[in-house]
Parts: structure tokens; C-alpha cells; sequence
């Protein structure tokens, strides 16, 4: 797939080592936390999602910014800022100034991080240039909810530009990382129908019914591993947030997640062609925006 906008060879000539030394760091940050990777794959979501991948999830707060960090969605979970801040800082070095945006940074950490974990890979679209300005407004209103059901997501995601195969796909992530008990305490307590007992129960032992928002419990039982896991769990009624029990609970998706399931190959080639979809969204790019000395303010 190619873009007018974005290429695959953008830093070929003006700094060839750019994509090792972000690969390099990555591999380091995920041999260290294997949690990391998911964490950098969802920075990269949470950012497309709001005006486009500009790396506006990655501003501070200022007197000017208001920063999408504290958003509903990222407050006290976003993370992984200092790996960038690190890519940011390698990448700059060996390019000799500071030449890849930080955008771009978050593209292809997050499919260097997939690839770490056993992944897909898949050919990042390069040539993005970074926000001046953030959001947290629209990221309230814009990045999915744990809390929404299908027809919402659906709808957030069209939004997007993205399709129902996209929805199913790019919820495929989750095969990767951990939730925090706030975000699936509902899910395990109050919801009765499209929900195993047995697993529930399991879940209600580390997320209280009050307290210990912050307890993690992982999204599939194989967290540091890119595999179909998670579709197997929505099938046997096991997904662990609202959200993602909703792609198989009677409608539309159902078919696919039974696809994905069972099929690990088609899965990991719509993951990676959605992930190239996704990073389209919007790119700020020629004299639009700016590159960011530092990835956490504007110029």
C-alpha cells in the first residue's frame, strides 16, 4: 500500500540509520519489560485517534497545551514516554540533527514492538511531522472506550476512516499488555450473560469490588506474545473488557473473530495492513507542523 503523502524509504537518504537505532532501542525496552511493547503499540493508537498520528499524546502540559495525557483514557495508564524520549535522543545523535519526528517515532516503535513479541511486520509509511498542539478534549471524545458496545465502536472507528475488519483487527492488540481493574471492574461484577463465571470469579480476585483501580490483570493469558489468544478468549466468552466481548456477542463481527481464532496468519496480515491504514490517518506532512527537538514540547 502506498500513500502520495507518506513513503517507506522517506529517511533513505537523509539518515539511513534512523530505523535501526529505533528498532535497537525498542528491542532493548521490551527485552527489559516485555509490557513495554504493548505499551508502545497503544501510544501509537491513542495518538492516530486524535487528529491524526501527530504525536500529540506526547505534549506536556503548558500554559498553551492542554495535554492529552490526562485525557479519561490515558491518565495514570498511557507510558512508554521515556522509550521514546530515548529513541528521540539515539535517533538524533546518529542522525546528526534532529531530522525523524516524533510521530514517525511512534509508528515504528509500535511495529518494532509487535515484531519483538513475534508479530508481524510490515512496512511503515514514513514522512510525518509533529502537532503544535494537543487535545484532550477530542481525546476524551475520540480514542474507544472499555465501556462501549459494538455499534459504538463501529461508529468510533468509522469515524476514523476505518472499517469493521479494521475494528476487529486493530482490536487484535489486546493480544498484547494488561488493563487496570477500573477499566474491567464493571465487566467481572455487574455483567452476567456474555461473560464466563469461572473467569470472572478469577478476575474479581485481584480487582476488588472497591479499591485497587490500578491491579493489572492481562488482556489475554498469553501477554508478551502475538498470537490469537485473544479471539479464542472472546469465543469461550472471556474477554476481559466490555469492549472486547462486544466483537463477539451475536452481531456483525462475529464471523471474523471466529476467523482470527483460528487463524493466525490472516489475522497478522489484516493486523499489519491496519496498522498501515491507521498511521495514515491525517498525517501532518511537507511545511505542515514542525519536527520537535524534544518529543514532550513544541519548538
Amino acid at each position: 500500500m502506498a500513500f502520495a503523502d507518506l513513503s517507506d524509504d522517506f529517511y533513505d537518504d537523509i539518515c539511513p540509520q534512523a530505523l535501526p537505532t529505533i528498532r535497537r532501542v525498542v528491542e532493548d525496552a521490551v527485552r527489559q519489560e516485555r509490557r513495554m511493547g504493548a505499551s508502545l503499540l497503544r501510544l501509537h493508537f491513542h495518538d492516530c485517534f486524535v487528529n491524526g498520528c501527530d504525536a500529540s499524546i506526547l505534549l506536556d502540559q503548558t500554559a498553551t497545551i492542554d495535554s492529552e495525557k490526562t485525557s479519561r483514557a490515558n491518565n495514570n495508564s498511557a507510558r512508554g514516554f521515556e522509550v521514546i524520549d530515548r529513541i528521540k535522543s539515539e535517533v538524533d545523535k546518529v542522525c546528526g540533527r534532529p531530522v525523524v519526528s516524533c510521530a514517525d517515532i511512534l509508528a515504528v516503535a509500535a511495529r518494532d514492538s509487535v515484531v519483538a513479541l513475534h508479530g508481524p511486520t510490515w512496512e511503515v509509511e514514513l514522512g510525518r511531522r509533529d502537532s503544535t498542539t494537543a487535545s484532550r478534549t477530542t481525546a476524551n471524545n475520540d480514542i474507544p472506550t472499555p465501556l462501549m458496545d459494538l455499534p459504538a465502536l463501529i461508529d468510533n472507528f468509522k469515524k476514523q476512516g476505518l472499517d469493521e475488519e479494521d475494528l476487529v483487527a486493530l482490536s487484535g492488540g489486546h493480544t498484547l499488555g494488561f488493563a487496570q481493574c477500573s477499566t474491567f471492574r464493571n465487566r467481572i461484577y455487574d455483567e452476567t450473560n456474555n461473560i464466563d463465571s469461572t473467569f470472572a470469579s478469577q478476575r474479581q480476585a485481584n480487582c476488588p469490588r472497591s479499591g485497587g483501580d490500578s491491579n493489572l490483570a492481562s488482556l489475554d493469558p498469553t501477554s508478551a506474545l502475538f498470537d490469537s489468544k485473544y479471539f479464542s478468549n472472546l469465543v469461550s466468552k472471556k474477554g476481559l473488557l466490555h469492549s472486547d466481548q462486544a466483537l463477539f456477542s451475536g452481531g456483525e463481527t462475529d464471523e471474523l473473530v471466529k476467523t482470527y481464532r483460528t487463524n493466525l496468519r490472516t489475522f497478522s496480515k489484516d493486523f499489519a495492513e491496519s496498522m498501515i491504514k491507521m498511521g495514515n490517518i491525517k498525517p501532518l506532512i511537507g511545511n505542515e507542523g514542525q519536527i520537535r527537538v524534544d518529543c514532550r514540547k513544541v519548538n
